[in-house]
């Protein structure tokens, strides 16, 4: 797995040039979205590197990122003369990351692809850390592959046109790097006030957690050991997000986990005795600034049945990275269904 450059600057034609100089590909292809398009297209179109580029339009949201859209990419590539000297520029969220970089990781055995994520969302999550897919069958990112993007290029800029929503969304995944990190991070994060960004304060945080993240990625990029560190809380939150779905009232990513985190820390707490105080910590941040998921227990079979499709799972048995404390991260944790229902209950039962 070929490492990565990840550049975060208010300047980007200062951080495009060397990356486009050293790789100089014979055609550049930039795959979005109209809702990011409309905010971010025009600053990458400026410079002059990116003039002759290539835009290709996908549908918005998280119902697209299927294998029609891929499909829709390869064509274009096709049809406009792509090669595998070409670069794949992807301009926009996680599911724009995921995608695309999925479309250019198989388009003739391999193109080189550069991230540009819009969300803190996808600064964190998708864009960072290799890995790209697609859903499948109702299943989130079923389908995928690992291959890093030769650079991965974080705009600050692009983030002060996010709502609250999306914002706290991609928040959701720095709480999550301190609780599997260590006490200092994890206390800085919290004190971040989500009401009044400061966004000098942010790009510090910002950089503390991609350090981390890379930390692990690079320890074990194919995800066989340590790297299932940064799954803490997905197994619940990607049930959730699923069933969110199916209910017709979708959940941003970073939402779901947030409350997937919740389960997992209850879980923890009864298992390997997590402190409480950080369980309840986490309960009242989640109350606070993420709301109310109103699932209720006639949907626990649904979710438990989600949760054993998970791609961390051996067999039949649904595995959770637990955690003893925070910082102290256990992976390939087991929990019987009276325990995962006990934590479901929690979190329902506490108003979130």
């Amino acid at each position: 797995m070929n490492e990565h450059k990840t550049i975060i600057t208010t300047d980007l034609a200062k951080a495009i040039n060397p990356l486009l100089k050293s790789y100089s590909p014979d055609a550049i292809y930039i795959v979005t979205d109209a809702q990011v398009a409309h905010h971010c297209l025009g600053a990458i179109l400026e410079m002059p590197e990116f003039k002759s580029s290539h835009v290709i339009m996908i549908p918005i949201g998280e119902l697209y990122k299927t294998i029609d859209t891929v499909t829709m990419i390869w064509q274009y590539l096709m049809e406009h003369g792509a090669t595998r000297r070409s670069l794949l520029v992807n301009l926009g969220g996680g599911m724009v990351s995921d995608l695309g970089g999925f479309a250019a990781s198989t388009f003739k055995r391999g193109m080189q692809y550069i991230n540009f994520p819009t969300t803190l969302l996808g600064a964190i999550d998708a864009a960072t850390g290799g890995k790209t897919g697609i859903n499948f069958q109702g299943l989130k990112n079923e389908i995928g592959l690992y291959n890093p993007a030769l650079a991965v290029v974080v705009n600050m800029e692009f983030f002060k046109s996010l709502d609250d929503y999306n914002f706290r969304s991609g928040f959701a995944e720095m709480i999550k790097h301190g609780l599997i990190s260590d006490t200092i991070v994890l206390e800085q994060t919290f004190s971040f006030d989500l009401e009044h960004l400061d966004w000098k304060r942010l790009k510090t945080l910002l950089e503390q957690n991609l350090t981390i993240k890379q930390r692990i990625v690079e320890a074990d990029p194919h995800e066989t050991g340590k790297r299932k560190a940064l799954n803490f809380g997905h197994t619940f939150g990607h049930a959730f997000e699923t069933l969110s779905y199916s209910m017709e009232k979708p959940l941003l990513h970073g939402y779901a986990v947030m409350w997937g985190m919740v389960c997992a820390l209850y879980l923890s707490h009864i298992i390997l005795k997590f402190p409480k105080e950080y369980l309840l910590q986490l309960l009242y941040y989640a109350k606070k600034y993420y709301g109310q998921f109103p699932f209720t227990c006639d949907q626990y079979e649904a979710l438990l049945d989600l949760m054993k499709h998970d791609k961390k799972n051996d067999s039949d048995r649904v595995n959770y990275t637990l955690l003893a404390g925070v910082g102290d991260v256990r992976i390939n944790q087991t929990a019987t269904k009276e325990q995962v229902i006990e934590a479901l209950d929690f979190v329902r039962e506490n108003g979130i």
